[in-house]
């Protein structure tokens, strides 16, 4: 059963503003991230097995190196799974 009310609504919101926003996608996918993990602690959303699973994911493709970089198709992959958790996130 999906989240209701305006905190639910505004962090829908506010994660989709932050994955629109000018800059590198993978920069703007921690951003977003965190914020989305902001709202799952404050009770305005509720994490599906389905979203840990596509967080896992991201994690994953955001996760840096020994010499502190992202692997070459991080962006690309921050965004096509930033994409589905926004489609999951009317479920969450």
């Amino acid at each position: 059963m999906a989240s209701t009310g305006p905190a639910a609504d505004e962090a829908r919101a506010a994660f989709r503003s932050r994955v629109d926003a000018p800059g590198h996608a993978v920069e703007n996918a921690r951003v977003a991230l965190d914020g989305l993990e902001g709202a799952f602690a404050d009770g305005a959303l509720v994490e599906t097995p389905v979203l840990g699973a596509m967080i896992a994911d991201l994690r994953s493709a955001l996760a840096e190196d020994d010499d502190g970089k992202v692997g070459g198709k991080s962006a690309e992959a921050a965004r096509f799974i930033l994409r589905a958790i926004s489609r999951e996130l009317d479920a969450a």
